[in-house]
């Protein structure tokens, strides 16, 4: 690839100031890798799993072995992971849905969740099956300025019908970092302190395998993901997770399908292969793309731009936030990301409205995956601040390029100094 000369010191000292970080990774993957290879090896995972199931999908034991495995991986007591699940905001829905009553209060302690869980959550009486219209309260606390929980305000809206404690893993569209495992680990031992019985749930999405280890690990009840993000290695072509607590589980399931029924049937419809073989490659492909946002962090941080995390901060899911000085930069960015794609590089993305989002939203995503944010993709709300969330690439050698050609085409503009 043709790159301006002017840029190339740029990626050349990027690729000489990074190599001790992406050994770190390198040393990450193996750990989680074998993590999963153990799992398959205690279930004594077999072809024989990989056969598809039909109807009511009764007595199918690959499914039932693939539930075993995800909750061993992930240390839990239970897991469900379904291809019916069509978005991870479907499967945090589920898990909300499953152990939430009317009457009981959801609180998220780590600032608004992402947007499109705003609308599971409703208002009351809106009518449209959401959280508040099935008499569900909801409320959250804003993070302080440094993005620590406020446990001031939290012990203050902690209240009798508190149900269940929402933690957001990742930062959504928000300028904050993701929380660490220990750092959830602390929320957990501060909110068993104040109440024992709620329940901490976790929205895990882009999160698994960034670390040793995952939510249910360090005392969260539940947690709920994505098969098209981290844990689908690329490959499950949709569906979701949860795991925990066996009888929140349990609840979840009976969510999915129908009480009484559960998790005992579903055709696993010729997905059941590409399940497996996603999370075997997960720990890898996962490891790929945190180089690239490593790589991507570094190159635009000797441009000036500000970045979260920088370079050579820990990392504990996928996304490289950079901030922007205005729409045009943003944009240019994200359209330079679609260049870089192996499918429908020709397409210009545009800001337009989308289901579930509160403002018009850019998206670069050319994916064999739609929506797979474990591959090359990038989104960006236009509102200020102009942040753009670079994540995925199943490929080292990919998220590079993508970095490479969205600083290019930033400098084709003449949106960079020159």
């Amino acid at each position: 690839m043709q790159v301006n000369d002017a840029i190339r010191p740029y990626i050349e000292r990027t690729e000489q100031e990074i190599q001790a970080r992406l050994q770190e990774v390198d040393r990450l993957v193996d750990h989680n890798q074998w993590k999963v290879i153990q799992a398959f090896q205690k279930h004594q995972v077999s072809d024989y799993h990989f056969a598809s199931s039909t109807g009511y999908g009764y007595n199918d034991r690959g499914r039932e072995v693939l539930d075993l495995v995800y909750a061993d991986v992930f240390g839990a007591e239970a897991a469900l992971v379904r291809p019916h699940f069509v978005s991870g905001t479907h499967t945090i829905s589920t898990a909300l849905f499953g152990v939430l009553r009317p009457g009981d209060d959801l609180l998220y302690i780590t600032g608004r969740p992402y947007d499109t869980l705003h609308k599971v959550i409703g208002t009351p009486g809106d009518g449209k099956g959401s959280l508040q219209d099935w008499g569900i309260g909801y409320d959250h606390v804003d993070l302080h300025e440094d993005g620590a929980p406020d446990w001031e305000a939290i012990r203050t809206k902690l209240t009798p019908c508190t149900k269940v404690i929402g933690i957001q893993r990742s930062r959504g569209y928000d300028w904050r970092r993701a929380f660490t495992i220990e750092q959830i680990r602390e929320m957990v031992r501060r909110v068993k302190e104040l109440r024992p019985d709620v329940i901490i749930f976790v929205d895990n999405c882009y999160g698994e395998f960034t670390e040793e280890i995952e939510p249910t690990e360090a005392g969260v009840d539940l947690m709920a993901g994505s098969l098209i993000k981290n844990p689908g290695g690329g490959i499950a072509a949709t569906g979701g997770y949860i795991a925990g607590k066996r009888r929140y589980v349990e609840q979840a399931a009976y969510r999915l399908t129908a009480p009484g029924i559960g998790g005992e049937v579903g055709a696993m419809l010729e997905t059941t292969r590409s399940i497996y073989q996603g999370l075997f490659l997960a720990p890898h492909l996962v490891g790929q793309a945190v180089k690239g946002s490593i790589f991507a962090a570094s190159l635009f941080d000797q441009l000036g731009f500000e970045t979260s995390p920088r370079w050579n901060e820990k990392r504990t899911d996928l996304i490289q936030a950079i901030r922007f000085t205005g729409p045009d930069h943003l944009i240019t960015f994200v359209q330079g990301i679609q260049k870089a794609a192996a499918v429908d590089a020709y397409v210009v993305p545009e800001p337009s409205e989308m289901p579930g989002y509160e403002h018009p939203v850019i998206m670069a995503a050319g994916t064999f995956i739609q929506g797979g944010s474990l591959e090359l993709s990038a989104d960006a709300p236009i509102r200020e601040p102009y942040i753009a969330y670079l994540q995925g690439g199943l490929t080292y050698s990919h998220a590079k390029l993508g970095a490479i050609i969205a600083l290019e085409h930033l400098w084709r503009q003449g949106l960079l100094d020159q």
